[in-house]
């Protein structure tokens, strides 16, 4: 393994490990605000049971919880808040990815450099929900 390759691994690693962390540690805090009540649920803890069984698209429009990134204006309830740590553990591969954009700047190493830009644009596209199976 050349010098140069250790760069970019050790970044891609210093990020995925703070990453990771970051969305771990949402996912406990965001957890234990939903079930201390420090964050009000969208759908009461004890109304749970009586949608357990209705097909998605029934729960969804009986709670009256969003679809997509409609969460994301949801964060005030302990239920939704959650799904911010989910988000950023999907997200980790994009942020390590970013990080290491840079390194094959500097290097001008354009093969690197275009195939990150393009995997983190079909990343993003993905993410969007801009092309769905409906």
């Amino acid at each position: 393994m050349e010098l140069k390759d250790k760069d970019e691994q050790a970044r891609y690693a210093l990020w995925l490990h703070w990453s990771t962390l970051t969305g771990f540690i949402t996912l406990i805090v965001t957890f234990l605000a939903y079930v201390t009540n420090l964050l009000p649920a969208k759908v009461p803890l004890g109304d749970l049971p009586h949608y357990w069984s209705m097909p998605a698209d029934q729960y969804i429009k009986e709670t009256g919880i969003p679809t997509g990134w409609g969460w994301l204006g949801m964060l005030g309830h302990g239920d939704l808040a959650s799904l911010l740590g989910i988000a950023i553990l999907s997200g980790c591969s994009i942020f390590c990815i970013a990080a290491v954009i840079p390194i094959y700047a500097k290097r001008k190493d354009k093969v690197y450099l275009l195939t990150c830009i393009f995997e983190i644009a079909i990343l993003a596209v993905a993410a969007s929900g801009a092309i769905s199976g409906h």
